[in-house]
């Protein structure tokens, strides 16, 4: 199936990119930051979306780039998610966000797809949406009246809606400094697919108790969402398995996740329960920010997989030849 006609700008700046939205409002314009789900099988092709008028922000230099701004880790819209892989800055200063991009889909994928365009994607089994809740990112947005920053936790509203303005574009995503552990896990049917479920946690020890902790979940809801009642829990307990159980138990109590063909809900349920438990919770089992930010590579784990101690930290152990580790298809 063809998409249905439309009319096509690259523009060179952000002014201009703003202007054409606002001069081409009737056409219900759209924004091509990458192209990797507005492009293909699900959205236009299907004329699932049908822009009279597609802006194409892949000239838009300014928008491209990884800087600190003092502590906090500042990231162009425009930068793709391969580049995000393998910056060492990334995984310096945000490694929770470098192990969740290693995740996502394949290599021409990431070169092309864009951190800015996952996230104004808001596709609820994504995996940056989850990473960047976890996180407490800030994005920034540019529109016909100046800018402003968007929470996370505000910008994601619903299913591929968010709160950016019809006529605005997502500039940067501000990433606040996290100095404790951090672990990113999904289970996924086939490489390269969405995450059915997956777990994004940061857990930050102070003298053997958890000081701070962030725990989001991807697949369970119609968006990402925090796992507060999991959080709670954790925040001044000991770093023990014990403390790792009752937050599972926490974190998966109320979750509705909808049955699919993929997964049922108790399966979504059960897998959330069994991450937070294994992976996301304990603070042991997420990897340290500093001194160890191997990424896991990009094959999603199972829920069974083993942990393989470390100093001080249980890293999580991914299967290894001959352990049956579950492929993800291509996304389209």
């Amino acid at each position: 199936m063809k998409p249905p006609p439309f009319s096509y700008a690259a523009p060179a700046t952000l002014a201009d990119a703003v202007g054409l939205l606002a001069e081409h409002a009737e056409a219900e314009p759209r924004v091509l930051a990458g192209g990797q789900s507005l492009i293909p099988i699900p959205l236009m092709n299907f004329r699932l979306a049908k822009p009279g008028y597609l802006v194409d922000l892949r000239n838009v230099a300014e928008l491209i780039g990884i800087r600190r701004d003092g502590d906090t880790l500042v990231i162009g819209a425009m930068t793709t998610l391969s580049a995000i892989e393998r910056s060492a800055e990334v995984a310096v200063a945000a490694p929770l966000l470098a192990e969740a991009v290693g995740l996502v889909a394949h290599t021409p994928v990431r070169n092309r797809g864009t951190v800015g365009g996952s996230l104004a994607h808001a596709d609820p089994a994504a995996e940056l949406p989850a990473a960047a809740l976890a996180s407490g990112a800030e994005l920034v947005a540019a529109g016909p009246d100046g800018s402003r920053r968007i929470p996370i936790a505000e910008f994601l509203r619903r299913p591929f809606s968010t709160d950016l303005a019809s006529d605005e574009i997502l500039t940067e995503i501000r990433v606040p400094p996290w100095q404790g552990g951090h672990a990113f896990v999904e289970f996924s049917r086939t490489h390269g697919n969405f995450a059915v479920v997956g777990v994004a946690a940061l857990v930050e020890l102070d003298d053997g108790r958890v000081s701070r902790a962030a725990l989001a979940l991807t697949g369970v809801a119609p968006t990402a969402i925090r796992a507060t009642a999991a959080e709670r829990v954790l925040i001044g307990a000991a770093a023990d398995d014990g403390a790792a159980a009752e937050a599972a138990r926490a974190g998966a109590e109320g979750l509705a996740p909808t049955a699919d063909l993929h997964a049922s809900a108790q399966t979504r349920i059960g897998l959330a329960r069994t991450y937070l438990d294994r992976h996301g919770t304990g603070p042991g089992r997420a990897r340290r920010a500093r001194g160890d930010n191997r990424q896991p590579g990009r094959r999603a784990v199972r829920p069974d997989a083993p942990l393989r101690p470390g100093p001080g930290q249980a890293h999580l152990a991914l299967p290894g030849p001959g352990q049956g580790a579950p492929w993800r298809s291509p996304r389209s």
